[in-house]
């Protein structure tokens, strides 16, 4: 190792470690094996590891642009992935998240969330060697390569949770297990359940060891014992494995839940900063040119513990979950209010605090807004929350959406929606509808939401698919493994002969790939979305009209987006002098701003 890293974080993770368990010859274990990742770490990434301590903030670069995928869905594996790197290179993407896609049981894996070897691509998806391969050709394109790691479970089919079947006791001892109800039934009274409709109760009865296990999420993916330093220092090893392979960026899954403890509600827990943290450290000593992105969904005042402090940093970055969910409620509702408060208190975090933002990713849309906000704002959370679902369900009268219900809980009217960007956004329903003018207010909808994730701190990254326009499939009800789950109504094959239209002017595909085209040109090219930009909300005297201000030298850059069908006026009346619009050339002045319907300006000038 660098000596320079080697003494920077030693002490510090030797502290930690015996903090969190207590165990000499555990820790020694550890760093044995950190040496040995480290020698055995080839020299391309080496080089690469030298570029980025070079330049720390690599990630947060203006041209980073990230599309999300399931390798299976997208080209039929990695094969198929490699085999069309040239369409996401035409697309400019820097960031390249491809869905879990080691060995996992089929057909249920949660789509691909429950792991049955951390070390090993899944034979569906392809093999070690096409992913060796995949990180290599994507390195020359300047493409970074994203894997979850999925530290909270395993499988109930991996090596420890079958050998804990035969009664092992060392493995055993990796998950947490008990003979009789009563510690469950202790747990239950403080945890909450995730899936209490879909998967009630967080523990499940193994027959074949005669004990319960703790299953925060389905029955069939097994909790990790975080208690035992073994668990610890291998699921290290399977992560540096994977670095190794040329991963550069470590998406955490599920970080709040890693570690349980009895009397809690097993989230949030002082000991998980502990294990990120020391995670963080060890990247640092061994290859410190891959990050970490956590998977935390939580309001965003509560987020900046998760990116620790300058002195311990834990993640690199997060997802932008608060943003998403609020960029659909305003289209829902015309009232970007909620979305103006919400960006208003991310803009107050800390400045180590980055994020990725999303319009779509795989999984739903959780309606989980800030309840305090909308009281004030004299709105009904729960009515707020019916209104939405339905909405975006389709059956609110005059709505332009089609998706379905993901979870719904008739106790507690809690649901969440499921359904492509672009069918939310209308042009499925126009489309079916043989409705062109609706069609053309879907693009126009799905370039506006773009417009304004763009606008916004961090970068975006985009879900296959939403940049042609691809709509719901609901062939996933056909196949009895899927029916059940309507997440899989945006979980669908990519279509190829769709993304050939791209080229073909006056189709949908060519309209929507071209708009997101120019926005991701302006938004490389424009100092205002470099990493040092100042930025902030703006009050635009008009609740459908979403204004976001960023700065940067003498260029002030004032980013707008109409969220209503109608007209509007925007009044920016303390913004002096003449502004151009960067999509249409337009000159104009701030005082007063006229907003087609669904329209999105970048507005720039010299200060």
């Amino acid at each position: 190792m660098i000596e320079e890293r080697r003494k920077r974080h030693e002490n510090e993770l030797h502290e930690k470690y015996l903090q969190l368990y207590h165990n000499e010859q555990c820790y020694e274990e550890l760093m044995q094996m950190l040496e040995e990742a480290y020698q055995n770490r080839p020299a391309e990434l080496r080089r690469l590891d030298g570029r980025r301590e070079k330049e720390p903030n690599w990630y947060r670069n203006r041209n980073m642009l990230g599309m999300t995928m399931y390798p299976k869905l997208f080209a039929g594996g990695l094969k198929g992935v490699i085999e069309h790197l040239d369409y996401l290179s035409e697309q400019k993407i820097t960031y390249l998240h491809l869905m879990p896609l080691l060995k996992m049981p089929h057909p249920h894996n949660d789509g691909g969330y429950a792991v049955e070897d951390f070390k090993q691509v899944d034979p569906e998806i392809g093999t070690n060697e096409e992913l060796k391969r995949l990180t290599k050709e994507l390195r020359k394109r300047g493409i970074s390569l994203c894997l979850d790691v999925i530290m909270n479970h395993t499988a109930d089919t991996h090596e420890w949770a079958m050998r804990a079947k035969r009664g092992e006791q060392e493995y055993m001892d990796r998950y947490q297990c008990y003979e009789t109800r009563e510690i469950p039934d202790q747990f239950e009274k403080t945890m909450p359940q995730v899936f209490p409709e879909t998967a009630p109760g967080n523990f499940t009865w193994c027959e074949e060891m005669h004990r319960y296990v703790l299953t925060t999420f389905y029955p069939y993916q097994w909790d990790l014992n975080y208690h035992n330093p073994k668990v610890f220092n291998e699921m290290i090893g399977n992560i540096l494995y994977l670095a190794n392979m040329g991963v550069e960026v470590f998406r955490i899954d599920a970080v709040p839940y890693i570690w349980k403890e009895l009397g809690t509600n097993c989230r949030n827990l002082p000991q998980v900063h502990l294990i990120v943290r020391m995670l963080r450290m060890i990247l640092e000593m061994v290859c410190p040119g891959v990050i970490l992105k956590g998977e935390v969904v939580m309001e965003p005042k509560e987020l900046p513990v998760y990116f620790g402090t300058e002195n311990e940093p834990e993640c690199h970055m997060l997802y932008g979950v608060s943003s998403m969910v609020n960029l659909w409620a305003a289209l829902a509702t015309r009232d970007t209010r909620m979305l103006k408060h919400q960006m208003d208190v991310i803009h107050s975090l800390p400045k180590n605090c980055y994020f990725v933002n999303y319009l779509r990713c795989h999984d739903d849309i959780g309606w989980g807004l800030d309840e305090e906000q909308e009281k004030k704002l004299e709105i009904d959370p729960i009515q707020h929350k019916e209104y939405l679902y339905h909405f975006f369900e389709g059956t609110y009268p005059y709505s332009f959406a089609r998706g379905e219900l993901y979870n719904y809980d008739p106790v507690t009217k809690d649901a969440r929606s499921c359904g492509t960007t672009a069918s939310l956004c209308g042009i499925e329903k126009g489309g079916f509808e043989g409705n062109l003018e609706q069609v053309k207010q879907g693009i126009q909808r799905v370039l506006m939401m773009h417009a304004a994730c763009m606008s916004m701190e961090g970068f975006i990254m985009l879900s296959s698919g939403d940049e042609i326009g691809q709509v719901n499939d609901y062939d996933y009800k056909k196949n009895p493994d899927t029916a059940a789950d309507s997440r899989y109504l945006h979980r669908s094959p990519f279509r190829w002969d769709n993304a050939d239209k791209r080229k073909k002017a006056g189709t949908v595909q060519y309209d929507i790939w071209n708009g997101l085209k120019q926005m991701e040109e302006i938004r490389r090219q424009d100092n205002c979305f470099g990493e040092t930009a100042g930025i902030s909300t703006w009050d635009t005297g008009n609740y459908a009209v979403f204004a976001i201000r960023r700065t940067a030298g003498n260029e002030e850059l004032i980013c707008l987006a109409n969220f209503s069908e109608y007209g509007q006026n925007a009044w920016l009346n303390c913004l002096e002098g003449e502004y151009e619009d960067l999509f249409t050339g337009e000159k104009l002045e701030m005082n007063s701003v006229w907003m087609n319907p669904y329209q999105y300006r970048w507005c720039v000038k010299k200060m």
